[in-house]
């Protein structure tokens, strides 16, 4: 059994990888630094593949697949991804299209091609890492939000085609708020209650494998996706905007 998890050199992919090498499986890391794949490898000991690649690079995507097709793949998790926080207009245009390239892109192409050989298989776990972000709209932080949002209705769409083929094939989507991991530090800005990443990981699989299309992993967030379906948009908006804000503002004082 091998799982295949992308941004895994550190973060959630790799708590996902030391949770799913406790539980027996293999594990390929795919992630760009070098270095942070040997240090992850280290971690997770023996049975650890790395693969130093780009993905968001449309063609590495495409030849990723090419070079893992004849393993066997049992669960393939999309965690590479990052964020930008900031004015839209003041963020830079070539950050914004690479984060596009990365967060959706390359799970895009990743989830098409080997959605297609597990359900030739007729088996196979594929997860997707989007966040609470996708539930609203999110000002200052306009195309992450945006990314993450994509990838939550395309994982909810595909599990429902899945679903009416009567296929084995599990298709779902992670939802997580904000999370202790170096990601934070990318966008410059603290939370105050943010998850373990190990904790959610291992809460993440044990719903996979129960096969929940959502996971969304505290009852906070649970109760906020579900109220942002009726709160007006100019008040959620505004909501929104102020939350960012003071993120911004929490980050300079420290």
């Amino acid at each position: 059994m091998k799982a295949l998890i992308t941004g895994g050199s550190s973060g959630i992919g790799l708590s996902f990888a030391k949770a799913l090498s406790k539980m027996g499986y293999d594990i390929i890391l795919v992630a760009r630094d070098e270095k942070k794949l040997k240090e992850a490898k280290n971690i997770i000991g023996n049975h650890t593949e790395t693969i130093a690649m780009d993905i968001s690079i449309e063609k590495n995507c495409k030849k990723l697949y090419e070079q893992l097709k004849d393993d066997d793949i049992n669960i393939l998790v999309n965690s590479a991804g990052f964020g930008l926080h900031g004015k839209f207009l003041e963020d830079d245009l070539d950050m914004q299209m690479r984060m596009i390239d990365l967060n959706i892109k390359a799970t895009q192409i990743l989830t098409k091609l080997f959605l297609q050989k597990m359900k030739e298989e007729n088996k196979g776990y594929i997860l997707n890492i989007a966040s609470t972000a996708a539930f609203s709209p999110g000002p200052l932080m306009a195309s992450y939000f945006a990314t993450k949002a994509y990838i939550l209705r395309l994982t909810e769409a595909i599990s429902e085609e899945i679903r009416h083929e009567n296929s084995n094939v599990y298709v779902g989507c992670l939802c997580p708020g904000p999370v202790d991991t170096h990601f934070n530090d990318t966008l410059g800005v603290k939370f105050s209650k943010a998850q373990n990443s190990d904790k959610l990981a291992h809460y993440a699989l044990k719903k996979m494998f129960q096969r929940k299309t959502v996971i969304i992993p505290t009852v906070n967030h649970k109760m906020n996706a579900f109220f942002n379906k009726f709160v007006p948009l100019k008040i959620l908006l505004n909501a929104n905007y102020n939350v960012q804000v003071k993120k911004i503002e929490n980050a300079k004082k420290k």
